[in-house]
């Protein structure tokens, strides 16, 4: 829906060229005068509405320089936020710690796209011995989704080599992931509530929390799941057959999209 909303104002604003080329025309060239000018205008009108396919042609070079722009923008943003994007603390990458290819996948632990690809995330790191995962948690899904998160990390802070099973517990869990339902999670690994919250407690928690979504901002990132591998972005659950193709494209040419 929101793609039809871009393309109808795209198309809108191409239809009024006419009345905009000709008066750009006439300033570049001083020559130019009213009845000259306004003939302009009619040629170029009557031009586009005898050839209405010129106007298609128009939008789709347009929404594709846009589309080539803002993976230039997001590339340039990889770039400059690599090292908040794909480090983690010491025993939390999921996989391989030192696999050739990492994957990082932004998520909410009350987004259901993101349980969906939970099993994605398993069968790749089962099919693929080389590959390290990096989870960067930003909960965009309200207060709850917060408090998941809050538990999480300070889990990841008392317990970091249980991590992953705690993440995929966690989020493979029926109902709301909120503090409560974390908790409970936690003590199935051995991690009581007053340590958990005297960790949650920390600024590091906090921190964590405000530099990952700070991150997801820069890349352009306003839904979960979302990935990035290498020098590219991959919103949304695209599945582990794009996953496998990203990764296979940056061991043959350095480049998620070869």
């Amino acid at each position: 829906m929101a793609l039809k909303r871009t393309a109808a104002a795209t198309f809108g604003a191409i239809l009024a060229m006419g009345s905009l080329v000709a008066p750009a025309l006439a300033q570049t060239q001083t020559h130019f005068d009213a009845d000259q000018t306004k003939e302009i205008e009619t040629i170029v009108r009557d031009y586009l509405v005898s050839h209405p396919e010129v106007l298609l042609e128009a939008i789709n070079a347009l929404e594709a320089k846009r589309a080539a722009e803002a993976v230039a923008s997001q590339k340039t943003a990889i770039t400059e936020n690599a090292a908040a994007i794909f480090s983690t603390p010491e025993g939390t990458a999921l996989g391989n710690p030192q696999g050739d290819v990492t994957v990082v996948e932004f998520f909410d632990y009350n987004c259901g796209y993101c349980k969906n690809a939970l099993s994605d995330m398993d069968a790749l790191l089962k099919a693929d011995s080389n590959i390290r995962f990096v989870l960067k948690e930003i909960p965009v899904l309200g207060p709850q989704s917060t408090q998941a998160s809050r538990v999480s990390l300070a889990f990841r802070m008392l317990k970091p080599e249980a991590y992953g099973d705690f993440h995929r517990k966690l989020l493979a869990s029926r109902g709301t992931a909120d503090e409560a339902r974390a908790i409970a999670v936690a003590a199935d690994f051995g991690v009581d509530a007053e340590a958990l919250k005297a960790a949650m407690a920390s600024p590091e928690v906090a921190a964590d929390i405000a530099k990952d979504m700070e991150v997801a901002e820069a890349l352009g990132v306003n839904g979960t799941p979302s990935y990035v591998i290498e020098d590219t972005v991959l919103p949304g659950a695209v599945g582990i057959d794009n996953l496998k193709t990203a990764i296979a494209n940056v061991r043959s040419c350095g480049s998620a999209t070869c």
